[in-house]
């Protein structure tokens, strides 16, 4: 990408926040980085909720919305930055509903289990399951996909299907890169199994928000009235641009490392293009840090 090419570099969300009346905001990465919260991201969403927008926080993170906002309530983020949240555990949720009384093995950690609630369904060991749910690694501070290796091959072997709770590859924790489900998906579809991805940048998630969000505002948003705010060019850019919404990449997230942005810098312009350059495509402005 050339640099004339290259979308604008803004400092403040108050220079495109009139052009928006959805705002379809990423958690992690923008809002938080799994050890610290952002209070300037925060203050934004609530003065762009001031001026009549609705802020939707879309995770991909495999639980229940209450238990993202009270993972945000521990990161100092006020409710009031935000009318709904949506994440991909509802979209799996929603998904396994329509499967009533199948066996499934939970490959994932025992926090994300809520969203298994109030489903009929059974709990089956790898053995006796009919489908695999992945929320991500049983060890996120230990394990690598490649310890899953075996694992896979033996469920390509038996066709399970797998649906993917998180589509992410992986996530910032205080400048640490975690290992996410999507590692784990990706790899049992590179094997030829069959993998359903519930969180960003698929389809599904953008229409439950769509739906929430009209159906908070009470009439049908435009998508050409929407702004999706994230950090990750392989989920949330491609995702805003598989849907037809602006996006707002936040580059101090998950490739602050790749735009050397560790130690608070601002966005280098040619790291910013050789960056987009392998990605999905030009999102409609690049901030550092989300504020106001």
């Amino acid at each position: 990408m050339e640099i004339d090419s290259a979308p604008p570099l803004v400092s403040s969300f108050a220079t495109l926040a009139p052009r928006y009346d959805l705002v379809l905001c990423d958690v992690w990465g923008v809002l938080h980085n799994g050890v610290l919260g952002s209070q300037a991201a925060a203050e934004a969403l609530i003065r762009a909720r001031e001026g009549g927008a609705t802020v939707i926080l879309v995770s991909n993170a495999p639980r229940e919305p209450e238990g993202v906002a009270r993972i945000l309530d521990g990161f100092g983020v006020p409710r009031t930055a935000y009318d709904a949240i949506v994440t991909s555990g509802m979209v799996t949720s929603a998904l396994l509903a329509g499967r009533p009384g199948v066996k499934m093995w939970h490959l994932g950690p025992q926090r994300d289990l809520g969203i298994y609630k109030g489903l009929d369904l059974t709990q089956a060991s790898f053995e006796e399951a009919e489908l695999i749910v992945c929320t991500g690694l049983f060890d996120d501070t230990v394990e690598t996909p490649d310890d899953y290796a075996d694992m896979l091959a033996a469920a390509r072997e038996r066709a399970l299907p797998f649906i993917c709770a998180n589509p992410d590859i992986v996530v910032e924790r205080g400048g640490d890169l975690i290992w996410c489900a999507g590692a784990i998906a990706e790899a049992y579809a590179e094997l030829g199994g069959e993998v359903v991805f519930c969180g960003k940048p698929h389809r599904p998630i953008y229409e439950t928000a769509f739906a929430t969000a009209e159906k908070l505002r009470g009439a049908p948003v435009e998508r050409a009235r929407t702004l999706a705010i994230g950090d990750a060019l392989r989920t949330d850019l491609a995702g805003a641009l598989g849907y037809g919404i602006d996006c707002l990449f936040v580059a101090a997230g998950i490739h602050a490392g790749e735009l050397g942005l560790e130690h608070g810098a601002e966005v280098e312009p040619r790291a910013l293009a050789r960056l987009l350059a392998d990605g999905p495509g030009r999102p409609t402005a690049v901030t550092t840090r989300l504020a106001w």
